[in-house]
């Protein structure tokens, strides 16, 4: 069933756990997280980023993203992840998604304070939940870089008094926050500051924290993240390094001259993801 960003951040808080927010830029890992979210009847977040738009555009899989949380038998929201500009947007929230993240993390506090309030006012319209971002964690969603994180000196702290003024002038849903985390492949145990949480959700009357970066994240760090006051955890480089393992199994295990179809390449590809976004679903829910 469609269910808005704010709706599903209600049942997180009520249970005190992070929800799920899986990137899906192809059939395949769609298909995976709404079978996985329904074998575990968790709520789920299915999103898709701006800088997925080359591997296929927002407005051929975006209708059909809205269409499989519709026919779902569990609550899932449809998030656009990491849009830059209002006009795309405004595309994601025409086509029917129920949460939108603005991401003006790269430019100045004063022009991401009133770009965001401009999103906030689009959302209105149709009645979806906003998320936005304050502070940097450096890379990019892509994951670009060498994946360390630790010596990424472009990462820039959530300042939580500053988050408390954002939040209050802006009237955002949830806030992604920079505590440590780092988008795509960690090569070295990512630091953590916990702190960081804890006093935005004291000093922002407990918003949702939204955890970016969150594959590869110890088991440890992440029940330390949540009893911080993560809601939600975006998650997506080891889903699809499992899917390519998966495939490059596969291929290993044809005999000399036997076809290759991609057809079956994809299906043990979208299985193995399938059984990552449980095993993460699982640790989000406190569950594992």
């Amino acid at each position: 069933m469609l269910a808005t960003l704010n709706e599903v951040m209600k049942v997180a808080e009520e249970k005190k756990i992070a929800i799920g927010s899986f990137n899906t830029p192809n059939l395949e890992s769609l298909q995976a997280i709404i079978e996985a979210a329904e074998e575990l009847e968790l709520p789920v977040i299915i999103q898709f980023a701006q800088c997925h738009e080359p591997l296929i555009p927002l407005a051929l899989i975006g209708p059909i993203m809205v269409e499989a949380a519709r026919k779902a038998a569990v609550p899932v929201c449809v998030h656009l992840d990491h849009g830059e500009t209002l006009e795309y947007l405004q595309q994601a929230l025409d086509i029917g998604f129920t949460g939108v993240m603005y991401d003006g993390s790269v430019l100045s506090y004063e022009e991401n304070l009133a770009n965001t309030k401009k999103v906030v006012e689009m959302a209105e319209k149709t009645g979806a939940s906003v998320e936005a971002e304050l502070g940097s964690m450096g890379k990019r969603e892509s994951g670009a870089g060498d994946g360390s994180g630790a010596e990424d000196e472009t990462k820039i702290y959530t300042d939580p008094e500053l988050a408390a003024v954002f939040v209050r002038e802006t009237g955002i849903d949830a806030l992604a926050c920079s505590f440590g985390t780092t988008h795509g492949i960690y090569l070295t145990e990512p630091k953590l500051d916990f702190d960081v949480v804890k006093n935005v959700r004291h000093l922002t009357n407990h918003i949702p924290v939204v955890m970016h970066g969150g594959s590869g994240v110890s088991r440890e760090d992440y029940r330390k993240a949540i009893e911080a006051g993560v809601r939600k955890i975006n998650y997506f480089t080891y889903m699809d390094k499992s899917g390519g393992n998966a495939a490059a199994e596969y291929l290993k295990g044809l005999k000399e001259g036997e076809p290759i179809f991609f057809s079956s390449v994809s299906i043990a590809a979208r299985a193995a993801m399938k059984e990552n976004v449980k095993a993460a679903m699982l640790q989000f829910g406190l569950l594992d």
